[in-house]
């Protein structure tokens, strides 16, 4: 899902083959949600519990698992039927993800026709061979990537069952995020590559087949005993128990993951291992192939003390990383998130190796640990996270930018006057263009957050967001939730800004129509309201700073500009007197207010 527009960030921690004597093996405490505050669906979230034991053959690909999983249906709801994902699957010529990349008109590069060229060796899948529920065998249907459950008896609310699977699989050639032997030669990059246990919420079931993109999973606690090949160096989610154990030609090795809802690893016989430990934070660990040019070996060297210093930005920015490691990994096939680790492709240059680093670490804080359904609300994933990433590689700037998020609202803009765009509420995978999806997720979310603080003002979004994360961290927050935090900060009504800016594609147009010596007629000419700061300058050279309050907004902002009456939505025209005559008049200076026409913010006597 990540890794077409905006390339940045940064996710977890797990130690290798090789290296375990460098790791810590002790379990660190369980994260905790930081506060209580109640959720859409009231005060409940489904719990599941995975303990697998995988067996990896690296000459075949293929790997035997078994999987006893506990679940606990936290909902008021009895449940008749459950679902897996099978994400392996859609790497088969035919599947959903092959025919949409060969019918839709911009296809991701990286993926193209590619999957209907596999052989029968080189496609991916996972074969289910039993399942039970508290012993009892079950009926069951793969489904293209999803697995269909009937239950032998109905799980009532409160009630824990547990289920029991054995499966088959192989790992497709790497295509998208997951596979093997990878563009820069990485033998395992694991991401997706388990059953895995549907989301269930107020909402109903999330069995999303898996087509283009996002993800969405239940909390729980992960014990993994990876077997694979002694020589192999495997880095990842989780927290490696105690030494691998050697058996002939193969080690096994055992991992906790507390409070997450994934699991990934990646594997590669050559990798370096480098530990970089943060002052009273998280240890981060680097995997990287000892076989990269020279040049780019040493930006994974220099990598290090700067992704310290995006973990720190974020950690004070956004709330605390709850983990005691994060792993930056070569892999995949462009960057992608996951539990307390991220993959990412390793021949780069150094600003675009951080860059990545970046955006897929501040994922830790929006897709990770807030977790919204990135399906169904891909741009408060995407979108913020590219806001913050923008904000922290400003940060490592010798000369800041005054507006990192400029490129974002170039994005956007381009996106609302292109005629392609459709409302932020379109499913991650029913953008009618692949590139429409990565302006609307990227840009488009990106200026909502950035936007969020005109509206409101900075220091008041800067209040937002940490509370945000204070809240709902650990509860797969839903739109409503950013705008309810901004309002408990604020006291204003913001219900207006999600529906317009969020549910429509009604654009933000305001203009200057007219200057009459000291008095300036102003224009809406967009269906989306706003508040206006405008610069006046006179004809004797001062200049006066100006605010017009939004009426529907019942609020305004923190500021030192002379504050104006409330301008009305429903008035398409609203009149500026002042008490000298005018020279010039600027409507958003800042250009931090997403104007899809510029040109008529500016006039001059």
């Amino acid at each position: 899902m990540k890794s077409t527009l905006l390339i940045f960030a940064l996710l977890s921690l797990l130690f290798s083959c090789n290296s375990y004597d460098k790791a810590v093996s002790n379990t660190p405490q369980l994260p905790t949600p930081p506060s209580s505050v109640k959720m859409n669906n009231g005060d409940w979230l489904q719990h599941v519990d995975y303990k697998m034991n995988i067996d990896m053959d690296v000459n075949t690909y293929q790997y035997k698992g078994d999987q006893t999983l506990v679940y606990t249906n936290n909902s008021p709801d009895v449940l008749n039927r459950v679902y897996y994902h099978l994400y392996f699957n859609a790497f088969q010529p035919g599947s959903e993800m092959d025919v949409r990349s060969r019918t839709i008109s911009d296809p991701d590069r990286r993926v193209g026709d590619r999957i209907s060229k596999l052989k029968p060796n080189e496609i991916g899948f996972i074969k289910v061979n039993s399942l039970s529920q508290n012993g009892t065998a079950l009926n069951f249907e793969t489904v293209g990537t999803v697995l269909e459950v009937e239950l032998s008896k109905p799980i009532q609310p409160g009630e824990k069952v547990t289920f029991e699977m054995n499966w088959d699989a192989q790992v497709p050639v790497q295509i998208r995020r997951s596979g093997r032997n990878n563009a820069e030669d990485v033998a395992l990059s694991m991401t997706q590559w388990y059953p895995k246990l549907a989301e269930y919420d107020d909402e109903g079931w999330h069995a999303d087949p898996y087509i283009g993109r996002e993800f969405h999973g239940v909390w729980g606690d992960f014990e993994v005993n990876l077997t694979i090949d002694k020589n192999y160096v495997v880095g990842g989610t989780g927290y490696l128990q105690g030494e691998p154990k050697v058996d002939g030609s193969k080690k096994t090795m055992t991992f906790f993951a507390p409070r997450v809802h994934d699991f990934t690893w990646a594997a590669d016989p050559d990798y370096i291992h480098d530990i970089y430990q943060m002052p009273n934070g998280p240890t981060l660990n680097f995997y990287y192939k000892k076989d990269l040019p020279a040049e780019n070996l040493q930006y994974w060297k220099d990598l290090q003390p700067d992704t310290a210093k995006l973990m720190k930005f974020f950690s004070e920015n956004v709330g605390k990383y709850p983990y005691d490691q994060y792993s930056v990994i070569q892999g995949g096939d462009g960057g992608m998130e996951y539990a307390m680790s991220t993959l990412i492709t390793g021949k780069r240059s150094y600003g675009s190796l951080l860059g990545v680093t970046a955006h897929e670490l501040a994922h830790t804080w929006f897709q990770f640990l807030l977790a919204t359904n990135e399906a169904k609300h891909e741009w408060m994933d995407e979108g913020f996270t590219s806001y913050i990433s923008a904000l922290a590689m400003n940060s490592l700037r010798d000369e800041p930018k005054e507006n990192p998020t400029s490129g974002s609202y170039r994005g956007y803009i381009g996106l609302a006057t292109s005629g392609r765009e459709q409302p932020l509420t379109t499913h991650a995978d029913r953008y009618e263009f692949n590139r429409a999806y990565g302006a609307s997720a990227y840009s488009k979310g990106a200026v909502f957050i950035a936007q969020l603080g005109y509206i409101i003002g900075e220091d008041n979004l800067k209040k937002t967001l940490k509370k945000y994360f204070n809240d709902f961290a650990f509860k797969h927050p839903k739109p409503m939730d950013i705008v309810r935090t901004a309002e408990r900060i604020t006291d204003f009504e913001l219900d207006w800004y999600l529906i317009d800016f969020a549910q429509t594609i009604n654009t933000i147009d305001y203009g200057v129509k007219s200057i009459d010596g000291s008095t300036v007629t102003l224009e809406r000419i967009g269906q989306m309201p706003m508040p206006l700061d405008v610069s006046v300058t006179y004809a004797d050279g001062t200049k006066e700073e100006f605010y017009i309050p939004l009426q529907m907004m019942r609020g305004e902002k923190p500021t030192k500009a002379t504050i104006l009456a409330d301008w009305a939505w429903a008035y398409p025209t609203y009149e500026l007197k002042t008490s000298k005559t005018i020279k010039s008049i600027e409507i958003d200076s800042s250009e931090m207010m997403a104007d899809v026409n510029r040109a008529n913010n500016v006039a001059n006597l």
